[in-house]
């Protein structure tokens, strides 16, 4: 496709545009910010299949890609100038990418225009937060009311070793067996392997509609391509967002091996079943790998025991080793949650329940005076502190993928984090930890810490 352009018809996500939401998407879609975001978001989806995790070596080989939106009386049309060729087969675009980039384009306009009809973006109350990631969720049918529980959300590192890749396909095996649905992160590694195993598993089972949910966000989406078994893609607008539609969607939660991502992702969760008001709230964790991963689990668990509490390990299992025995305990779990909301009369779809603060649903902006701000300190209550751990790694991670982030690390240095005490000791061991295991990004060989700890 070098040096040509392709012409391409939304999937059916976009086919009912309103007269009014056309001429946004026309007007906005050439402004220099939203233009560059709707382009990179593009460009990693035509992008999948590829194991690249650097944003700035991707935008460097397609420097010369570029997305336009015409209006046609039938509607917007999308012209593609110089995408990837791996998008296409015999100068065909792949059925699966076309159908993401409508979905990357739906949820653009959606949230973008959501945030316009609002005086203020940030939101002003929990309610008004947890509206906002139903509504989008609802709108990319993410949200499947008639079915029973059954979505297994599967969070893990893309940076992982082919033996732990290969395990989270034979959980996914036996998760798909089963007839769940899965949702990950929607990128390579353990957010791929889960939904691989279970393709198999639900041909086998013969099941008709398979479901298989990315949840991503556009400064993540950027750097990690999702992958090409995704059928149901959502992007969110910030990472709290994604946090939350995760945890709401949820049925359990499964936790492979990963880096930094993950970490965020479980310290958010264990922050919130902590809550003492989510106490009976029914949630199956389970953390799993292969035997080589038992050191790191080990590490992980230490972690949290040091910084945060024994009781905050009680909310998780950690099962090695054994991918039947976790899709059985998940299995045993989800029955227990249809049978506590059916009791309660809640939603099978969506967990209202769940209480959530405002502080945790707040975007974090990772720039140098808020990383260097974060209270990191033991001498405070354990889910402000849980908070604080998820917003450093949060930041971690934006240094490692987000290009905003990288180029004001260009400009200032590291990410520098000082106000913790011996918090921070734990915390530095952990990542070293990532580091030596290559869990920070694909291309471990050149990482360099996007990041200072100052004990």
């Amino acid at each position: 496709m070098k040096n040509k352009e392709y012409q391409l018809r939304p999937e059916s996500s976009l086919e009912l545009l309103s007269i009014k939401e056309m001429k946004w998407l026309k007007r906005h879609s050439q402004e220099s910010e939203i233009h560059q975001l709707l382009r990179s978001c593009v460009l990693a989806v035509l992008n999948s299949g590829t194991s690249e995790d650097n944003v700035r070596k991707i935008n460097k080989q397609y420097q010369n890609f570029d997305i336009q939106l015409v209006w046609r009386q039938r509607g917007v049309e999308f012209v593609l100038k110089n995408p990837p060729e791996l998008a296409f087969v015999d100068g065909e675009i792949i059925k699966g990418i076309k159908e993401q980039i409508s979905a990357v384009v739906r949820d653009l306009v959606y949230t973008q225009m959501m945030f316009e009809r609002e005086s203020c973006p940030s939101t002003t109350s929990i309610d008004d937060n947890t509206d906002k990631v139903f509504e989008i969720l609802r709108n990319s049918k993410s949200i499947v009311a008639e079915k029973r529980p059954n979505l297994v959300v599967c969070w893990g590192g893309h940076a992982i070793s082919d033996h732990e890749y290969k395990y989270t396909k034979e959980v996914g095996y036996q998760l798909g067996l089963r007839e769940f649905d899965i949702c990950t992160g929607c990128g390579t590694g353990a957010m791929k392997g889960p939904m691989k195993g279970a393709a198999i598993s639900h041909a086998k089972q013969r099941l008709k509609n398979p479901f298989y949910l990315g949840i991503s966000e556009p400064g993540i989406i950027s750097s990690e391509s999702p992958n090409t078994i995704v059928n149901h893609l959502v992007i969110m607008p910030d990472i709290e967002k994604r946090l939350e539609g995760f945890v709401r969607l949820a049925h359990a939660v499964i936790v492979f091996p990963g880096g930094a991502g993950t970490a965020e992702e479980l310290l958010y969760l264990l922050g919130i079943l902590s809550h003492p008001e989510n106490k009976n709230n029914p949630f199956k964790v389970i953390l799993t790998g292969p035997k080589s991963s038992r050191q790191y689990f080990k590490t992980l668990v230490q972690f949290i025991e040091k910084t945060l509490g024994k009781e905050m390990t009680q909310l998780f299992s950690v099962i090695i080793d054994d991918p039947e025995k976790v899709a059985q305990v998940v299995k045993k779990g989800i029955e227990e949650i249809t049978r506590f909301r059916l009791e309660n009369d809640e939603s099978f779809h969506f967990n209202w329940r769940l209480k959530i603060d405002k502080e945790w649903q707040i975007p974090f902006d990772p720039n140098h005076q808020n990383m260097s701000e974060l209270n990191l300190s033991s001498e405070q209550p354990k889910h402000e502190l849980a908070l604080s751990l998820r917003k450093a790694f949060s930041g971690i991670v934006a240094g490692n993928v987000k290009s905003k982030s990288m180029q004001l690390i260009d400009k200032n240095g590291p990410f520098v984090m000082k106000n913790g005490g011996e918090i921070l000791g734990y915390l530095d061991h952990l990542l070293n930890n990532f580091i030596q295991q290559k869990r920070m990004m694909i291309d471990d060989e050149e990482y360099s810490p996007c990041y200072k700890i100052e004990c």
